[in-house]
């Protein structure tokens, strides 16, 4: 079992992503954090340079939060100015995106699903099938093809689309603790929220998810991941975790860990992001209150633990 854990990303190495007017360094923190189903990229992209090909999905949800610098989105053929504090939302089966960085850079996270997705591979007659169609398999990179097209044409930046937003336009919840950036640009099976704690201050309640994973990224100030295990897990030895945090500490933490998570900010408060999934189907469960919430049902109930002293119950 994946019970996911903690990185920073001064620790993860950069890869250099470079062909034609695409440049950027790219570093994995969701897969250093152990991500699973979920992932997060920070990107750094070179002034004047794009962050990847063109490209829109059809089944995954990105999410993208701007750390610092300016630059443009283009979408669609238009562009669009973006810079710190920016969330930008590109749902499944959107328009076509990617970014340019000025001449400051652009410092983006990108979060986003990483779904399983079925194909037929027939590696002698070099074709893949997703579906129905045939795809031919080609041998050169798909970046390459797309710097061969040239870089997309540039004009006057249009006024911003309702899928970019600024974390002040997102409206302030829990007194100002909380703001839902990507329910405000329109996300659909992930969110990303702007958690702002107080010196001392903890915010959801300690808690575990059978079908949803999440990330945390904490942007400023320190505080600690306090780690409880379910009943299951307490019986099978799992012991509480305390992991100290600052600016830069990425937290993974998969689903079905049996492991309840909860942040507590130090003396100087801590602001985070926090992104998730958004699975119908998922259980969430609160030790402390013996509570657990379903979440395609919108139902809140309360359990009584079994006794787990000799290991956990058969069918």
């Amino acid at each position: 079992m994946n019970t996911g854990g903690v990185a920073h990303w001064d620790e993860v190495e950069p890869q250099r992503r470079e062909v034609g007017h695409m440049a950027a360094d790219w570093r994995n923190l969701g897969g250093a954090a152990g991500s699973v189903t979920v992932g997060v990229q920070r990107l750094q992209i070179v002034p004047g340079k794009w962050s990847t090909a063109a490209h829109a999905h059809g089944a995954a949800e990105e999410i993208f939060y701007v750390l610092g610098g300016s630059g443009l989105l283009w979408q669609d053929d238009d562009v669009y100015e973006i810079g710190d504090g920016d969330c930008i939302v590109h749902t499944a089966g959107g328009a076509a995106h990617t970014l340019r960085a000025a001449s400051s850079g652009l410092d983006v996270l990108a979060f986003g699903m990483r779904p399983r997705t079925e194909y037929g591979d027939l590696p002698r007659a070099g074709v893949l099938r997703f579906g129905w169609p045939w795809v031919e398999i080609h041998e050169s990179n798909a970046w390459e093809r797309e710097a061969e097209a040239g870089e997309p044409e540039v004009g006057e930046p249009a006024p911003r689309p309702s899928n970019v937003v600024h974390l002040e336009e997102a409206p302030a919840r829990f007194g100002g603790l909380s703001r839902p950036l990507g329910e405000a640009a329109g996300s659909e099976q992930t969110g990303l929220n702007l958690v702002i704690l107080p010196p001392g201050g903890t915010g959801a309640p300690p808690h575990c998810h059978s079908a949803d994973e999440e990330i945390f990224v904490v942007l400023a100030g320190a505080g600690a991941l306090e780690l409880t295990p379910a009943p299951v897990a307490a019986a099978q030895g799992a012991q509480p975790e305390r992991h100290e945090l600052r600016a830069g500490s990425i937290v993974a933490r998969p689903a079905a860990t049996r492991m309840a998570h909860a942040f507590r900010a130090g003396d100087g408060g801590m602001t985070y992001l926090a992104y998730g999934t958004r699975e119908p189907n998922d259980m969430a469960y609160y030790p402390r209150s013996n509570k657990f919430f379903l979440r395609g049902l919108g139902l809140i109930g309360r359990v009584e633990p079994l006794d787990y002293a000799d290991g956990e119950p058969e069918d």
